[in-house]
């Protein structure tokens, strides 16, 4: 039997998290310092308007992992469930069409990028003051973007493969270089959100060279030159598993752009100006990505676990990995909760200094818009939980109810009445909304679990 086999299958599920949750936990924390580190050093070498900048171009990133999320889960949650289901051939065909799917998607998206980006800054809300500095970084950055969509797409299938080490260290490579060469580029040679963003692309680069190096190494299945090819109806069916992830990266994009925009127009009406609320933002929005990082490496280490289980019908293991993921997020998210209430100052300070107005809306934004962060990565697990057993539309549904049904309403209408404080407490008010509605949707798909036939 597969699932004698597979440790995925056998193995006690605390060990099985572990060893998947951590190594994942690990790229995602290393794949969100890209931008932290470039945050710090930008912030300490340029000053509060080149983070500013960073900030504006930030959506970019997020929508080119919105596109190595909807590839990467997509593909990888096919392969686990068929891996479960013992169709190897069919596994071995799905990591190849995926692969192919990465690198025609990521040079596209760096040639689009290129040819507009200035009409894409202007719409992530960059003012005159920090255009040029958000040119000067996106002009670079966008060649990193196939690098990151093939590395974090192909760490995705190594992770489901059974070598979740192995999709760590791909993210590592390219962290420790961007971090050694950041300081370099911007103090000693004095080339600004240039330099940062060379250093990044450069990480980025040989980041994707390891992660290609595993294409040989798959250990379920032996890859031919006939799997790798471009068939419409595999690609379909890895976005259709892909979506509901990526539909999260998007909403928290067009989240972004909403934000930025708010920020600056009622900003503008304060005495904080328009780019002070656009900076500390950045800061507490890159904070934050930090934490998620974690819940969201908890999540893809659950996926694998999940999708093979699933698909061998042994249902109990299935609402157990769940359950234990949850109790491991929410311990977790206690203690950014803790973090961002009773030491705010001391985080931003990391990012550089500001004068006093700067501080004081930057630890105000950190304290009340991170207000519920403990209930949000409930959302975001149950979201991908959807996707891992095959059932995309319920994924989908919570991935944009958080940020799209209930943050940007909530963006635009609180802030008419209150200004400035209405966009901060837009997000603790969404955060619990959505926890509200993922509760009710995930106690009846455990209900119906339960009265599904399993294996033992």
């Amino acid at each position: 039997m597969n699932t004698q086999e597979n440790i995925l299958g056998y193995e006690k599920l605390p060990r099985l998290l572990r060893s998947f949750a951590v190594p994942s936990i690990i790229a995602m924390l290393v794949s969100s310092l890209y931008n932290v580190v470039d945050q710090i050093f930008i912030g300490q070498g340029v000053g509060y308007l080149g983070n500013a900048a960073t900030n504006v171009s930030y959506p970019l990133t997020t929508i080119c992992l919105a596109i190595a999320l909807l590839i990467g889960i997509g593909s990888a949650s096919r392969y686990s469930l068929y891996l479960g289901a013992d169709q190897k051939d069919r596994a071995a065909s799905i990591v190849g069409n995926g692969i192919s799917m990465m690198m025609i998607c990521g040079i596209l998206y760096a040639i689009l990028i290129e040819i507009f980006q200035h009409p894409l800054l202007t719409a992530f809300g960059a003012t005159e003051e920090i255009m040029h500095y958000a040119l000067d970084y996106t002009r670079i950055t966008a060649v990193g973007m196939p690098f990151l969509i093939i590395t974090n797409g192909i760490s995705n299938l190594a992770r489901a493969d059974g070598s979740p080490k192995y999709s760590m260290t791909c993210m590592l490579v390219g962290a420790i270089i961007n971090t050694i060469l950041d300081p370099i580029f911007i103090f000693i040679f004095h080339m600004g959100v240039t330099g940062a963003a060379i250093a990044t692309v450069t990480g980025q680069f040989f980041s994707c060279l390891m992660a290609l190096r595993y294409i040989p190494k798959f250990q379920q299945v032996k890859l031919k030159k006939s799997h790798f090819g471009v068939h419409i109806s595999q690609w379909g069916a890895n976005v259709t598993l892909g979506l509901s992830s990526s539909l999260n990266q998007l909403a928290i994009t067009l989240v972004q752009v909403v934000l930025n925009n708010s920020l600056t127009y009622y900003g503008a009406m304060s005495a904080y100006g328009k780019d002070i609320p656009l900076a500390a933002c950045g800061i507490v929005m890159k904070t934050n990505s930090l934490l998620l990082a974690v819940i969201i490496g908890i999540s893809q280490g659950l996926q694998p676990i999940i999708g093979f289980n699933y698909g061998a019908k042994k249902y109990d293991r299935v609402r157990k990995a769940y359950r234990l993921a949850i109790i491991c997020d929410l311990l977790i998210s206690a203690v950014g909760f803790c973090m961002f209430q009773f030491f705010p100052r001391q985080i931003i300070s990391v990012f550089g200094s500001g004068d006093s107005a700067y501080m004081a809306f930057a630890v105000r934004f950190m304290r009340i818009f991170l207000f519920m962060i403990l209930l949000n990565g409930v959302q975001m697990i149950s979201s991908n939980f959807f996707a891992a057993i095959g059932k995309p539309l319920k994924g989908m549904v919570l991935s944009l109810t958080r940020q799209v049904l209930f943050l940007i309403p909530l963006l635009l209408i609180l802030p008419l009445f209150w200004g400035l404080d209405g966009i901060l407490f837009a997000g603790p008010v969404a955060d619990f909304s959505a926890f509200v509605v993922t509760t009710l949707l995930i106690m009846k798909e455990m209900k119906h679990m339960r009265k599904m036939p399993s294996q033992a």
